[in-house]
Protein backbone atom coordinates (compact mmCIF):
# COMPACT_ATOMS: atom_id res chain seq x y z
CA UNK A 1 0.00 0.00 0.00
CA UNK A 2 1.14 3.56 -0.72
CA UNK A 3 0.40 6.35 1.79
CA UNK A 4 -0.37 9.94 0.86
CA UNK A 5 2.08 11.91 3.03
CA UNK A 6 0.98 15.34 1.83
CA UNK A 7 -2.08 16.68 0.05
CA UNK A 8 -2.52 20.23 -1.16
CA UNK A 9 -5.60 21.63 -2.88
CA UNK A 10 -4.80 24.26 -5.53
CA UNK A 11 -8.34 24.78 -6.81
CA UNK A 12 -11.74 23.06 -6.48
CA UNK A 13 -10.74 20.54 -9.16
CA UNK A 14 -6.94 20.52 -8.90
CA UNK A 15 -4.89 19.01 -6.10
CA UNK A 16 -1.44 17.64 -5.29
CA UNK A 17 -0.51 14.28 -3.84
CA UNK A 18 2.92 13.55 -2.40
CA UNK A 19 3.14 9.76 -2.08
CA UNK A 20 5.67 7.65 -0.21
CA UNK A 21 7.14 5.24 -2.76
CA UNK A 22 10.92 5.00 -2.17
CA UNK A 23 11.69 2.63 -5.05
CA UNK A 24 9.84 4.80 -7.58
CA UNK A 25 11.34 8.01 -6.19
CA UNK A 26 14.85 6.56 -6.42
CA UNK A 27 14.46 5.66 -10.11
CA UNK A 28 12.25 8.53 -11.36
CA UNK A 29 13.52 10.97 -13.98
CA UNK A 30 11.90 14.01 -15.62
CA UNK A 31 9.24 13.16 -18.19
CA UNK A 32 8.27 9.77 -16.81
CA UNK A 33 4.88 8.72 -15.47
CA UNK A 34 3.31 6.28 -13.01
CA UNK A 35 0.20 4.10 -13.12
CA UNK A 36 -2.11 4.48 -10.12
CA UNK A 37 -4.96 2.26 -8.91
CA UNK A 38 -6.91 3.19 -5.81
CA UNK A 39 -8.33 -0.19 -4.82
CA UNK A 40 -9.16 -3.68 -6.03
CA UNK A 41 -11.41 -3.38 -9.07
CA UNK A 42 -10.42 0.24 -9.58
CA UNK A 43 -9.39 1.84 -12.85
CA UNK A 44 -5.72 2.26 -13.75
CA UNK A 45 -4.83 5.81 -14.63
CA UNK A 46 -1.50 7.28 -15.78
CA UNK A 47 -0.14 10.37 -14.02
CA UNK A 48 3.00 12.22 -15.04
CA UNK A 49 5.58 12.70 -12.29
CA UNK A 50 5.58 16.34 -11.20
CA UNK A 51 8.48 15.98 -8.79
CA UNK A 52 10.42 13.41 -6.78
CA UNK A 53 12.49 13.39 -3.62
CA UNK A 54 15.01 10.57 -3.63
CA UNK A 55 16.13 11.32 -0.06
CA UNK A 56 12.64 11.42 1.38
CA UNK A 57 11.38 8.61 -0.85
CA UNK A 58 8.37 10.51 -2.18
CA UNK A 59 6.84 11.20 -5.58
CA UNK A 60 4.62 14.21 -6.30
CA UNK A 61 1.73 14.34 -8.75
CA UNK A 62 -0.73 17.10 -9.59
CA UNK A 63 -4.18 15.82 -10.47
CA UNK A 64 -7.19 17.45 -12.12
CA UNK A 65 -10.66 16.02 -11.63
CA UNK A 66 -11.92 14.99 -15.05
CA UNK A 67 -13.73 11.69 -14.42
CA UNK A 68 -14.87 9.12 -11.89
CA UNK A 69 -11.46 7.96 -10.68
CA UNK A 70 -9.90 11.40 -10.34
CA UNK A 71 -13.00 12.61 -8.50
CA UNK A 72 -12.66 9.65 -6.15
CA UNK A 73 -8.96 10.48 -5.73
CA UNK A 74 -9.90 13.99 -4.64
CA UNK A 75 -11.71 12.51 -1.62
CA UNK A 76 -8.59 10.71 -0.34
CA UNK A 77 -7.14 12.63 2.60
CA UNK A 78 -3.55 12.92 3.78
CA UNK A 79 -2.54 9.69 5.54
CA UNK A 80 -4.82 7.46 3.49
CA UNK A 81 -3.31 4.65 1.44
CA UNK A 82 -4.11 3.30 -2.00
CA UNK A 83 -3.35 -0.01 -3.69
CA UNK A 84 -1.04 0.35 -6.72
CA UNK A 85 1.68 2.79 -7.68
CA UNK A 86 3.67 1.40 -10.59
CA UNK A 87 6.63 3.16 -12.15
CA UNK A 88 8.53 5.01 -13.22
CA UNK A 89 7.30 4.22 -16.74
CA UNK A 90 8.07 5.69 -20.15
CA UNK A 91 11.28 7.13 -21.50
CA UNK A 92 12.74 10.11 -19.62
CA UNK A 93 12.88 13.46 -21.40
CA UNK A 94 16.12 13.78 -23.33
CA UNK A 95 18.00 16.56 -21.56
CA UNK A 96 21.35 17.97 -22.61
CA UNK A 97 23.01 21.35 -23.01
CA UNK A 98 21.23 22.77 -26.04
CA UNK A 99 21.59 26.52 -25.49
CA UNK A 100 18.23 28.27 -25.20
CA UNK A 101 15.31 26.03 -24.28
CA UNK A 102 11.70 27.25 -24.11
CA UNK A 103 9.25 25.26 -21.98
CA UNK A 104 5.48 25.67 -22.34
CA UNK A 105 2.96 24.26 -19.85
CA UNK A 106 -0.78 24.79 -19.85
CA UNK A 107 -3.32 23.84 -17.19
CA UNK A 108 -2.45 20.55 -15.54
CA UNK A 109 0.52 20.27 -17.92
CA UNK A 110 2.29 22.94 -15.91
CA UNK A 111 3.21 20.42 -13.20
CA UNK A 112 5.19 17.89 -15.28
CA UNK A 113 7.06 20.73 -16.99
CA UNK A 114 8.70 21.58 -13.66
CA UNK A 115 11.17 18.66 -13.33
CA UNK A 116 12.05 18.99 -17.02
CA UNK A 117 12.76 22.70 -16.58
CA UNK A 118 14.95 21.99 -13.56
CA UNK A 119 16.91 19.35 -15.48
CA UNK A 120 17.48 21.63 -18.49
CA UNK A 121 18.64 24.44 -16.19
CA UNK A 122 20.98 22.17 -14.27
CA UNK A 123 22.42 21.02 -17.62
CA UNK A 124 23.53 24.60 -18.29
CA UNK A 125 20.81 25.89 -20.61
CA UNK A 126 19.21 29.32 -20.74
CA UNK A 127 15.56 28.75 -20.01
CA UNK A 128 12.41 30.64 -20.94
CA UNK A 129 9.27 29.24 -19.36
CA UNK A 130 5.67 29.97 -20.31
CA UNK A 131 2.98 28.73 -17.92
CA UNK A 132 -0.73 29.31 -18.40
CA UNK A 133 -3.87 28.99 -16.30
CA UNK A 134 -7.51 29.99 -16.66
CA UNK A 135 -7.40 32.39 -13.71
CA UNK A 136 -5.41 33.38 -10.64
CA UNK A 137 -7.16 30.81 -8.43
CA UNK A 138 -5.60 27.97 -10.43
CA UNK A 139 -1.99 29.20 -10.24
CA UNK A 140 0.50 27.00 -8.42
CA UNK A 141 4.28 26.65 -8.12
CA UNK A 142 5.10 30.09 -9.54
CA UNK A 143 8.04 30.39 -7.12
CA UNK A 144 9.40 26.99 -8.14
CA UNK A 145 9.32 27.94 -11.81
CA UNK A 146 10.91 31.31 -11.06
CA UNK A 147 13.90 29.60 -9.43
CA UNK A 148 14.93 27.72 -12.57
CA UNK A 149 13.72 30.12 -15.28
CA UNK A 150 15.89 32.86 -16.73
CA UNK A 151 12.61 34.32 -17.97
CA UNK A 152 9.19 33.32 -16.68
CA UNK A 153 6.01 34.36 -18.48
CA UNK A 154 2.76 33.83 -16.57
CA UNK A 155 -0.44 33.86 -18.62
CA UNK A 156 -4.07 33.73 -17.49
CA UNK A 157 -7.03 33.53 -19.84
CA UNK A 158 -9.00 36.13 -17.86
CA UNK A 159 -6.03 38.41 -17.16
CA UNK A 160 -6.42 38.10 -13.38
CA UNK A 161 -2.66 37.46 -13.01
CA UNK A 162 0.35 37.85 -15.25
CA UNK A 163 -0.53 38.66 -18.87
CA UNK A 164 -3.96 38.10 -20.38
CA UNK A 165 -4.05 35.44 -23.05
CA UNK A 166 -2.89 31.91 -23.74
CA UNK A 167 0.46 30.20 -23.57
CA UNK A 168 0.50 30.07 -27.36
CA UNK A 169 0.04 33.85 -27.54
CA UNK A 170 3.14 34.23 -25.36
CA UNK A 171 5.11 31.61 -27.28
CA UNK A 172 4.46 33.35 -30.60
CA UNK A 173 5.93 36.55 -29.15
CA UNK A 174 8.96 34.68 -27.80
CA UNK A 175 9.55 32.99 -31.16
CA UNK A 176 9.26 36.34 -32.97
CA UNK A 177 11.56 38.14 -30.55
CA UNK A 178 14.32 35.62 -29.95
CA UNK A 179 17.13 35.21 -32.46
CA UNK A 180 17.92 31.71 -31.24
CA UNK A 181 15.70 29.03 -29.73
CA UNK A 182 17.33 25.63 -29.73
CA UNK A 183 14.42 23.55 -28.46
CA UNK A 184 10.82 23.83 -27.29
CA UNK A 185 9.22 21.37 -24.87
CA UNK A 186 5.50 21.40 -24.13
CA UNK A 187 2.92 19.65 -21.96
CA UNK A 188 -0.78 20.48 -21.87
CA UNK A 189 -4.07 19.93 -23.68
CA UNK A 190 -3.79 18.44 -27.17
CA UNK A 191 -5.07 21.60 -28.83
CA UNK A 192 -2.46 23.68 -27.04
CA UNK A 193 0.40 21.34 -27.95
CA UNK A 194 -0.74 21.29 -31.58
CA UNK A 195 -0.76 25.11 -31.61
CA UNK A 196 2.72 25.16 -30.05
CA UNK A 197 3.95 22.91 -32.86
CA UNK A 198 2.45 25.23 -35.48
CA UNK A 199 4.04 28.27 -33.79
CA UNK A 200 7.53 26.78 -34.03
CA UNK A 201 7.22 25.01 -37.38
CA UNK A 202 8.02 28.03 -39.63
CA UNK A 203 11.42 28.46 -37.95
CA UNK A 204 11.98 24.68 -37.78
CA UNK A 205 12.64 24.82 -34.04
CA UNK A 206 12.90 21.28 -32.66
CA UNK A 207 9.71 20.82 -30.62
CA UNK A 208 8.76 17.96 -28.36
CA UNK A 209 5.37 17.29 -26.79
CA UNK A 210 4.52 14.92 -23.95
CA UNK A 211 1.64 12.86 -25.34
CA UNK A 212 -0.87 12.27 -22.55
CA UNK A 213 -2.85 9.65 -24.43
CA UNK A 214 -5.27 7.11 -22.97
CA UNK A 215 -3.34 4.27 -21.34
CA UNK A 216 -4.45 1.01 -19.77
CA UNK A 217 -1.41 -1.11 -18.90
CA UNK A 218 1.34 1.47 -19.44
CA UNK A 219 3.83 -1.10 -20.72
CA UNK A 220 3.01 -1.33 -24.43
CA UNK A 221 0.87 -4.48 -24.37
CA UNK A 222 -2.66 -3.09 -24.80
CA UNK A 223 -1.99 -0.66 -27.65
CA UNK A 224 -4.47 1.86 -26.29
CA UNK A 225 -2.02 4.76 -26.33
CA UNK A 226 -0.95 4.50 -29.95
CA UNK A 227 -0.04 7.74 -31.69
CA UNK A 228 0.76 8.22 -35.37
CA UNK A 229 4.06 10.06 -35.76
CA UNK A 230 5.43 10.76 -39.24
CA UNK A 231 3.18 8.01 -40.59
CA UNK A 232 4.39 5.41 -38.09
CA UNK A 233 2.33 3.99 -35.22
CA UNK A 234 4.11 4.51 -31.91
CA UNK A 235 3.01 3.88 -28.35
CA UNK A 236 3.17 6.79 -25.93
CA UNK A 237 3.85 4.57 -22.93
CA UNK A 238 7.02 2.95 -24.25
CA UNK A 239 8.10 5.05 -27.26
CA UNK A 240 7.28 8.30 -25.42
CA UNK A 241 5.64 10.07 -23.79
CA UNK A 242 7.81 12.73 -25.53
CA UNK A 243 7.40 12.85 -29.30
CA UNK A 244 8.35 15.13 -32.17
CA UNK A 245 5.44 17.58 -32.12
CA UNK A 246 5.92 18.56 -35.78
CA UNK A 247 5.29 14.96 -36.84
CA UNK A 248 2.39 13.98 -34.54
CA UNK A 249 -1.00 13.43 -36.21
CA UNK A 250 -2.95 15.59 -33.76
CA UNK A 251 -6.21 15.29 -35.71
CA UNK A 252 -6.26 11.53 -35.26
CA UNK A 253 -5.09 11.88 -31.65
CA UNK A 254 -8.03 14.13 -30.75
CA UNK A 255 -10.50 11.60 -32.16
CA UNK A 256 -8.88 8.79 -30.19
CA UNK A 257 -8.94 10.82 -26.95
CA UNK A 258 -12.70 11.27 -27.20
CA UNK A 259 -13.64 7.67 -27.97
CA UNK A 260 -14.65 6.83 -24.37
CA UNK A 261 -16.25 10.18 -23.56
CA UNK A 262 -19.81 8.74 -23.25
CA UNK A 263 -18.70 5.88 -20.98
CA UNK A 264 -16.59 8.24 -18.84
CA UNK A 265 -19.55 10.54 -18.32
CA UNK A 266 -21.85 7.64 -17.41
CA UNK A 267 -19.29 6.25 -14.94
CA UNK A 268 -18.89 9.63 -13.25
CA UNK A 269 -22.65 10.12 -12.91
CA UNK A 270 -23.05 6.59 -11.48
CA UNK A 271 -20.30 7.27 -8.93
CA UNK A 272 -21.87 10.58 -7.87
CA UNK A 273 -25.29 8.95 -7.55
CA UNK A 274 -23.84 6.19 -5.34
CA UNK A 275 -22.10 8.80 -3.16
CA UNK A 276 -25.39 10.65 -2.66
CA UNK A 277 -27.16 7.42 -1.69
CA UNK A 278 -24.39 6.54 0.79
CA UNK A 279 -24.74 9.95 2.45
CA UNK A 280 -28.47 9.28 2.86
CA UNK A 281 -27.76 5.83 4.29
CA UNK A 282 -29.46 4.05 1.41
CA UNK A 283 -26.21 2.30 0.40
CA UNK A 284 -23.60 0.90 2.75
Amino acid sequence: MFPIVHKEVFAPTTFLWEVRAPDVARAARPGQFVMVRLHEGGERIPLTVADFDRTGGTVTMVVKVVGKTTEEMSTYAEGREFLDFIGPLGSPTHVEKRGHVVLVGGGLGVAPVYPVLRAFKEAGNRTTTVIGFRNTQEIFWKDRFQEFSDRLILMTEDGSAGEKGTTVDALRRVVAGEAVIDEVFTVGPLGMMEAVAEATRPKKIPTFASMNSIMVDGIGMCGSCRVTVDGRVLFACVDGPDMDAHKVDFKEMKIRQNRFRTEEHASLEKYRSECRLKKKGVLA
